[in-house]
């Protein structure tokens, strides 16, 4: 097997976190107050991945142990999205994979009775309360301190485009939002979110973080919750832009789009090639495009005449520039998904899709949106085997 540990002078580790949702099979409804015993379970499995408590109780997030390769960070979702449906299932639930529930309330959410996400609340208010949401987040490591955090800078522009084929919440509270991820609009009501300014090396990072804490704004790294953002507990660079992938294929696609990129970056750095950084402002209107539009973006480029690119005109170059790295990753065929991903649509659109279908066979809003919840919790399941 061609494992990531084992190419060249380029190795990278790769890690998932997955957040999903308590669902009630027979209702579709969230699971608001889960039996606690679910979450002694979820705690007590055996073998390298971990489980553990989410800001409200209706959530659970799955967490990888470190990841050699493309098959074993496959395997992992796969393995952990199964654990998790089984034991749901012993209490009458099952697990939802999207970045929003498209009924749920956060008005009826209960806290998980934690000082970290208790201290949040009440310092935060309303906008930790409607922080109802999931997300993937991937960590990588590579390089040393400073290589990552060059990196991490020249990765920002390539942000909005990641986020544009997660994009897995169109709804929200009933309603059909306009964004193919509501999910960054809920996140933008917190402080140190969004694209961070660029950084060039690990005594900057520490010196802004020190800041910070000097003023009492937060009171270590885990509180920056920048798009992206060296991790507080491990060696890695941590991508948090993406919303959850309802199928583990369009994961696999992401995971493969960002390793692949770090290689290319890492080789880059050793040949002092970087781009020039484009402003923060022009990073973050793409994000913004990506949130409203997801795969049908239009991205603003100044080196396009036009001053805008298509997304799949972006793909495709990206592709090509990548597919040296995407053979030394063992990930070539997870890579050109990524153009099936816009042809077809992310979970968003399919969730739109399914919604307007419903309606024009007559069913009502309330109907139609029980539909889509029911091909979320479908595509959640989506090669995993479990009946």
């Amino acid at each position: 097997m061609n494992i990531i540990r084992n190419q060249d002078q380029f190795p990278i580790t790769l890690g998932v976190e997955e957040e999903l949702f308590l669902v009630d099979p027979e209702t579709r409804d969230l699971v608001v107050d889960p039996n606690p015993d679910f979450f002694n379970d979820c705690e007590n499995v055996g073998g390298p991945h971990q489980y553990v408590h989410e800001l409200f109780r209706s959530q659970i997030e799955s967490n990888s142990c470190v990841c050699y390769s493309m098959d074993e960070v496959r395997q992992f979702l796969i393995d952990s999205r199964n654990t998790l449906l089984e034991i749901a299932d012993k209490y009458g639930a099952t697990i939802m994979a999207a970045s929003t529930h498209p009924t749920g309330s956060w008005q009826s959410q209960i806290t998980t009775a934690m000082e970290r996400y208790e201290r949040f609340t009440e310092t935060y208010q309303a906008s930790v309360r409607r922080f109802f949401i999931s997300g993937m987040h991937i960590h990588a490591g590579f390089g040393d301190r400073d290589i990552r955090i060059k990196v991490m800078t020249a990765l920002r522009r390539y942000l909005p485009f990641l986020h544009a084929l997660s994009t897995s919440s169109p709804f929200a509270a009933g309603n059909e939002t306009g964004f193919k991820s509501y999910r960054l609009t809920l996140i933008g009501g917190l402080p140190r979110t969004g694209i961070p300014n660029p950084l060039y090396s690990h005594a900057e990072y520490d010196e802004l973080l020190q800041s910070y804490r000097d003023m009492k704004f937060v009171s270590d790294g885990s509180e920056l919750w920048w798009d992206i953002r060296p991790s507080h507990k491990f060696p890695t660079i941590e991508m948090r832009i993406c919303d959850v992938c309802t199928r583990i294929e369009d994961a696999m696609s992401i995971v493969s789009l960002y390793a692949c990129l770090i290689r290319w970056l890492m080789r880059t750095e050793q040949n002092s090639e970087f781009m020039p950084e484009p402003l923060t402002e022009f990073i973050m209107e793409n994000r913004w495009i990506a949130q409203r539009y997801g795969v049908v973006s239009f991205f603003g480029d100044q080196r396009e005449e036009s001053g805008r690119i298509d997304i799949y005109d972006y793909t495709k170059a990206l592709q090509d520039l990548l597919i040296d790295d995407a053979h030394a990753l063992n990930c070539v065929e997870e890579l050109y998904r990524c153009t099936k991903i816009i042809s077809e649509g992310t979970g968003a659109d399919r969730q739109i899709d399914r919604y307007r279908m419903e309606k024009l066979n007559g069913r009502t809003h309330s109907e139609a949106l029980a539909e889509v919840i029911k091909m979320i919790l479908d595509d959640t399941k989506s090669g995993l085997g479990y009946q």
